[in-house]
């Protein structure tokens, strides 16, 4: 047999698993590898109701009063440890996911410094870092 015929159907079997690798590395991961929190349980549980409530809480005049800065740093601190989260037990399927959980992580912080200072112009800025990671990684990965 002539190595033409060898090469060409290895060829194929090399792109056919890089076209399986690289399908399974862009798509969402759904549930990490050994714990039982879905993905989209944890957005729905965690992420969507403190960042909602996070935005909430910065409209307007910001925070009104401790308790509602209190709330702030609640929420912000969530946010954060979502951000390890999203990266732990084998989530993370790729580079743009990776790079969204640092955002988050990084803009969740400066939420989270900024609502102890009780700047709400600070929160308000570091809180588009919040909401950009979560554009950013939908954008690849949300169905």
């Amino acid at each position: 047999m002539s190595k033409k015929w060898i090469a060409v159907p290895l060829a194929l079997c090399v792109a056919a698993g890089l076209v399986m690798l690289c399908g399974e590395a862009t798509a969402q991961k759904t549930k990490g590898k050994t714990r039982g929190a879905a993905t989209k349980y944890l957005m729905r549980g965690i992420q969507q109701p403190n960042c909602a409530g996070l935005a909430e809480l910065l409209k307007d005049k910001g925070p009104a009063d401790d308790k509602a800065w209190d709330a702030a740093a609640c929420r912000a601190s969530c946010l954060n440890e979502m951000s390890y989260l999203l990266m732990d037990d084998g989530r993370c399927p790729d580079a743009v996911w990776a790079g969204a959980a640092t955002n988050l992580r990084e803009g969740s912080a400066a939420v989270l410094a900024a609502a102890e200072k009780k700047d709400v112009d600070a929160a308000r800025e570091a809180f588009k870092k919040v909401t950009g990671a979560c554009a950013a990684c939908h954008k690849e990965h949300k169905k």
